[in-house]
């Protein structure tokens, strides 16, 4: 991604998008998570194609009232730390810029590669959460 498209990305997460943890199971603990919603979805398409993810079409219960609208997902763990390191300096929301380098900073230190958590690394991660929540 070249600069002035990572500017561009931030601004839309500023203004559309959130940084967050999110359980794609019930059991299973949190992870990063970028979305950005929109009712344009040749704006998403070409995002996407910066970044990857999927584009998931919300469901309109009165098309008579509203338009469609759409939300992209990115969830893969290399997608969301690739779009985080290009994006982050030119984040000017407070909250969504700590939120992105505590991701960058500390999820890898919290999280398992194998997924099997000592009970001291799992009381890590849950802190890392509880933090991550609070920013």
């Amino acid at each position: 991604m070249e600069k002035w498209e990572a500017a561009y990305v931030a601004g839309i997460i500023d203004g559309e998008g959130s940084i967050t943890l999110t359980r794609m199971h019930e059991k299973e603990h949190r992870r990063p998570c970028i979305t950005i919603a929109s009712t344009d979805k040749e704006l998403l398409i070409y995002i996407q194609s910066l970044t990857r993810g999927i584009i998931i079409n919300k469901k309109n219960y009165n098309p008579n009232k509203y338009k469609n609208s759409y939300t992209l997902y990115i969830k893969k763990k290399l997608d969301v730390f690739n779009t985080l390191q290009s994006i982050t300096p030119f984040l000017r929301i407070d909250q969504k810029r700590e939120r992105a380098k505590w991701i960058l900073n500390n999820y890898d230190t919290v999280t398992p590669r194998n997924g099997k958590y000592s009970q001291e690394l799992l009381n890590e991660k849950l802190m890392f959460e509880e933090k991550f929540f609070k920013l």
